[in-house]
């Protein structure tokens, strides 16, 4: 148990596309279908809807909670490295709050940051030697994949959708949180976003340039990818009649009582 819990980990060590990867991504991937399939028996049920939002929004919480509890213990934790402000840190926050009171603009944020962020995080996970059974492995992959769920779960239920002007805003936003993160960088010593120097592990950064001119070939990453998690809504968009489209726009299913 205490190898199960220490930072000095000396199991299996995670590798991409094992079988405790895919193990995992094939568990959330069920999850998501079964969400799908019963989206329309939270939909009809005000009570069930507000408990499973509840649920969904305690296991964001608690786990980042208990994320910082395993670097106390540890004697890792450092305001410069362990606080929940990279953009999947930020989305498991900002996720439980959208669930709890279903704000638009913060469904808005969690589509672009929270769902693109998690899923290259699922996808190329970075938890070191952490491989199954650690509690980090855990701890990733209930992050990460609950922060989907969370999206799915409002755009499913309650019917949420991106609009074109929300890649421009959530954009905006984004410039201006950077600006944010960078002073407490300066003042912490920390490298949150990745915009005072590049990952110890590599990462799609290496390929972008030098600091700081990374930081602007980021920018232009992170607008294309906001333009591909939206290709899906305008194709749809695009798929069905305007008339139908028009009644369709910001109307939301209701919930039963």
């Amino acid at each position: 148990m205490a190898n199960w819990f220490s930072s000095n980990y000396s199991g299996a060590v995670f590798k991409f596309y094992s079988l405790p990867h895919l193990s995992a991504l094939g568990i959330l991937a069920l999850l998501y279908i079964w969400l799908f399939t019963w989206r329309k028996g939270f939909r009809g049920s005000a009570k069930s809807d507000q408990r499973m939002r509840y649920i969904l929004a305690s296991v964001l919480i608690l786990q980042e909670l208990s994320l910082n509890a395993w670097r106390l213990v540890n004697h890792t934790w450092s305001p410069a490295t362990s606080l929940p402000l990279h953009l999947c840190g930020v989305s498991v926050v900002l996720s439980a709050i959208m669930l709890v009171n279903r704000n638009y603009l913060l469904f808005e944020i969690n589509y672009f940051w929270g769902l693109g962020g998690a899923i290259q995080a699922l996808l190329t996970p970075d938890i070191g030697i952490y491989g199954f059974p650690h509690y980090r492995y855990f701890q990733f992959f209930v992050s990460h994949g609950t922060i989907i769920m969370a999206v799915l779960y409002m755009t499913f239920v309650h019917g949420y959708r991106p609009e074109l002007k929300s890649v421009w805003k959530v954009f905006g936003i984004t410039n201006i949180y950077l600006v944010v993160i960078a002073v407490f960088n300066w003042v912490v010593g920390g490298n949150y976003l990745f915009i005072c120097h590049k990952p110890i592990n590599g990462s799609i950064i290496d390929f972008l340039g030098p600091w700081p001119w990374y930081v602007l070939s980021l920018e232009g990453v992170g607008l294309v990818s906001f333009l591909i998690y939206y290709l899906p809504w305008l194709i749809r968009d695009r798929l069905v009649a305007p008339e139908e489209l028009a009644t369709e726009t910001h109307r939301l299913p209701q919930i039963k009582p």
